[in-house]
Parts: structure tokens; C-alpha cells; sequence
């Protein structure tokens, strides 16, 4: 029997190539070919949609004003501009047992109070739903559970039941009968998104499609799977920890950036009204390598603790380790300490984490990092009213941050008097202490 022929997809883009290699020659991503079968797509017959003439955008307003769907959760709401727009598409991913089913079964028994709910699974039975749902209490007549991992089956049930809202879960385990390839492959990924976007826009029926997510933790399948969509939706923490946190990285309806925290509790996820309040809760006073910072990737600031731990070293090669901030970072700034401080640090082990679970990317966290570095390797504790937030230059300067207005509002909301800052701030208020470089932010360190 002759041997099938393959070919292999990158995840990233979707080429194909005859062999496998190590880099994508047509996006550049390493080690993302997948061996697959070549698809074939059954030929049925196609009818052209009715074509439809230009127009001006001064008259592409639509007639009817959307009313947007509230989630139940009022931060979750305010996270994706207000509620859900009918025909958005919205792709929620998150590490295994994160709690994203938990949290869709949730907000669907919200909308279903006085909406139909479709929820479509292919990764559980109906009878663990149930289970499920009985646990955190959301049973209820409208919503209506379907476990099906056919495309076209999905779409039919979809088509009768016209109901308000969808949940798909998760697009990794629905296939579309009309390609051969198995599910959870590049293209069926690409066909079964793109039909149920395709649905949802003619509909107007909004949809949660969930994402698998890789070792990496990137979003599973190719990349056009977060360009077709309306809003990609991430969903963090540690098992270890007892919240959430759901980041908004993409809305077309709404600012990105925005965030709304959850805690986990016996019943469900129970949203944090305010967040900052949570996450200071806890904060251990007049210790040293404790820095706050007012995080915000998004409009809405909110106050985390920068953690630093920095101990003699009793290996050859000093350890460097770091939770939830990128270890590449922390290596640039030791090395700016040594050069702009004159900080010797190679015989040190330096841990940083950020306190709570949540991963920070943006360089407005620098400054913190830096600040706790320092106070926990001359064992000085930071005055407990100080904030910090800054980018460090490779040249020991303080460079200015974006929402840099909210993030001082937010800090004074909660009492600290005491904000150090670029100084490049065009803000004049008695509690900034404006730094231009490094060593003059380790002065405020020292007078305490």
C-alpha cells in the first residue's frame, strides 16, 4: 500500500511546504511545521451572495442603535467597552483548568435570565455541563446544551434555534466535514472560525469561541485566527492563587488593554470590584525589595507589588529568576545598575516576582524592578507611601510611560503621597518626585 502523502502547515501563517525544516521560510517562526495530511474540500455547488453597491461612510450608519449584552459581571463589561455587540466574536484562550469553562457557563446563565443561550461543547458531555452548571448555580430553561463536534451539525442547530447568544467551546474540537484533515489542524481551525464568524455576522448573534492554547502559551492554530475575530480575550493565573485575571488584547468594539480580575471560589468566579485593594491586601509593610507599581495595560490602572529577593550566591554562575516579568529584562537591568551605579551584582542571586500571578510586559515596570532590586540588597526597607513607575534607557535614564495621569490618580487614591516619576512629566503635583535617571531615583531610596 502506497504511503499517504503529507505536507506540512505552519501554525503561524498556513504555508505548506514538501519538507519539514526548522524555520518558516514564509514567516520566519521556528519550529511551528506540523506534518498533515493534504485537505481536500468536497465541491458543492455555490451560490454568489447578492451583490451589494458602495456607498458613502456618512451613510453606512446602521438603522437600528445596538443595545449592548451585559455578561453579568459589570468589570468584565466595562473590560469589553460596555457589554457584548450582537455578531462580535470574541476568542477566550487560557491554560488548561484556568477556569475559562467555568466562567463562560457563568456568564451564559447570566444572559440566559432573559435570553436563549446556545452552548455548544466538544471537549465535555452535556451531562458534565450539567454538573458543572448545578455546582455554581446556573441552571436555568433558556440555556440550552449541545454537545456536537461536527461543524455543519453545530450550524444547523445554530440556524433553528436562533438563539441570542453562543458559546463554542472550543474551536481546537469542532471539524468541518467538508475537509479530510482532523480536527484541530491548521485548516480546519481556519475553516470552523470562519464559518462561525461568517454566522454570527449574518445572525448578529454574538459569539465565545474558546482557544486552546500551546506549551508556550500562545493561542493554538494559525494566526489569521486572531485577525478574523472581533475580541481575543486571555485568560491568566496560577493555579496556586485564588483569582484571575481576564486581559482584553484585542477589541474592535472597545479599548484593549483592559483587564477585569476574578476570584475562584467553591461556586464559581466571583469578579473583584477593585482590584487594587485585592492585591495590596496582603502587601507586608517596612520589609525590604517591596516596590508598588501602578500596572495598567489598558485605562484602568491598578496597583500590584514588585517583589525583589537578592542573596548571596553559592553557585559558580549567579541565578537569575523571575515571575511574571520577562528574565531577559532583568538581566538588562542589572547590567544598567552595575554600569550606571557602580553596583556590583555578579555575585549575587536575584529573584523578582510579581506578586500575585500576573505577568507584566510593559516597560513601565522597569523602575520598580530596579527600585526593589536595590532595597533588597542593601536591606532597605522602601518608605510604604511610595509608588514607582518609569522605563529604564539602557543609559540609566527614566523614560516617560503611557497613562501616566491615571497611574498617579490611581496611587493617591490609595495614600500614597509619594510617586516617583520620569521627569519628563508635564504633571506639577506636590506628591511627584520627578527622577531623571537612575541614581537620582536611588536618592529618594535612601532618604527613605
Amino acid at each position: 500500500m502506497p504511503r499517504q502523502k503529507t505536507v506540512y502547515v505552519c501554525s503561524q501563517c498556513g504555508a505548506t511546504f514538501p519538507t519539514w525544516s526548522g524555520k518558516c521560510a514564509s514567516c520566519g517562526s521556528w519550529n511551528t511545521l506540523t506534518e498533515e495530511v493534504p485537505t481536500k474540500k468536497i465541491k458543492s455547488s455555490y451560490i454568489p451572495p447578492k451583490q451589494t453597491r458602495p456607498k458613502p461612510i456618512t451613510q453606512a450608519k446602521k438603522e437600528q442603535s445596538y443595545r449592548r449584552i451585559s455578561t453579568g459581571f459589570h468589570t468584565l463589561d466595562e473590560a469589553l467597552g460596555g457589554g457584548i455587540v450582537p455578531g462580535q466574536v470574541i476568542l477566550l484562550s487560557g491554560e488548561p483548568g484556568i477556569g475559562k469553562s467555568t466562567l463562560l457557563l457563568q456568564i451564559s446563565s447570566n444572559i440566559a435570565k432573559d435570553r436563549k443561550v446556545l452552548y455548544i461543547t466538544g471537549e465535555e458531555s452535556a451531562h458534565q455541563v450539567y454538573l458543572r452548571g448545578e455546582r455554581i448555580g446556573a441552571l436555568t430553561d433558556n440555556l440550552l446544551v449541545m454537545s456536537e463536534t461536527n461543524l455543519e451539525t453545530a450550524i444547523s442547530a445554530v440556524e433553528t434555534e436562533k438563539p441570542d447568544f453562543l458559546v463554542v467551546d472550543s474551536v481546537q474540537t469542532i471539524y468541518s466535514s467538508q475537509l479530510e484533515s482532523a480536527a484541530g489542524s491548521v485548516s480546519q481551525v481556519r475553516e470552523v472560525s470562519g464559518k462561525l464568524t461568517e454566522t454570527a455576522k449574518e445572525m448578529e448573534i454574538p459569539v465565545i469561541i474558546v482557544g486552546q492554547v500551546t506549551k508556550e502559551g500562545s493561542i493554538a492554530g494559525p494566526k489569521v485566527l486572531e485577525h478574523i475575530v472581533d475580541t481575543v480575550a486571555q485568560f491568566e493565573g496560577e493555579r496556586g492563587h485564588a483569582y484571575r485575571v481576564l486581559k482584553i488584547i484585542k477589541n474592535r468594539f472597545g479599548a484593549a488593554g483592559e483587564l477585569a480580575v476574578f476570584s475562584m471560589e467553591d461556586r464559581g468566579l466571583k469578579e473583584v470590584a477593585n482590584p487594587s485593594s485585592f492585591f495590596l491586601a496582603e502587601r507586608p509593610e517596612g520589609k525590604p525589595g517591596s516596590v508598588i507599581f501602578p500596572f495598567t495595560e489598558g485605562s484602568k490602572p491598578v496597583l500590584i507589588e514588585v517583589q525583589a529577593l537578592v542573596s548571596k550566591t553559592v553557585y559558580a554562575v549567579p541565578q537569575r529568576k523571575t515571575q511574571g516579568f520577562d528574565i531577559n529584562r532583568l538581566a538588562i537591568i542589572t547590567a544598567i545598575l552595575e554600569k550606571e551605579t557602580g553596583i556590583f551584582l555578579k555575585d549575587r542571586d536575584i529573584f523578582v516576582n510579581i506578586v500575585g500571578g500576573i505577568t507584566v510586559k510593559e516597560p513601565a515596570v522597569d523602575l520598580p524592578v530596579a527600585l526593589a532590586v536595590i532595597s533588597s540588597l542593601r536591606n532597605i526597607p522602601v518608605n510604604p507611601k511610595i509608588a514607582a513607575f518609569g522605563e529604564l534607557g539602557l543609559t540609566g535614564e527614566v523614560r516617560s510611560v503611557y497613562y501616566t495621569e491615571q497611574r498617579i490618580k490611581e496611587a493617591k487614591r490609595f495614600g500614597f503621597d509619594r510617586i516617583i516619576v520620569p521627569a519628563s512629566t508635564d504633571i506639577n503635583e506636590p506628591a511627584l518626585i520627578k527622577v531623571r535617571n537612575i541614581t537620582e531615583a536611588l536618592k529618594v531610596l535612601n532618604e527613605g
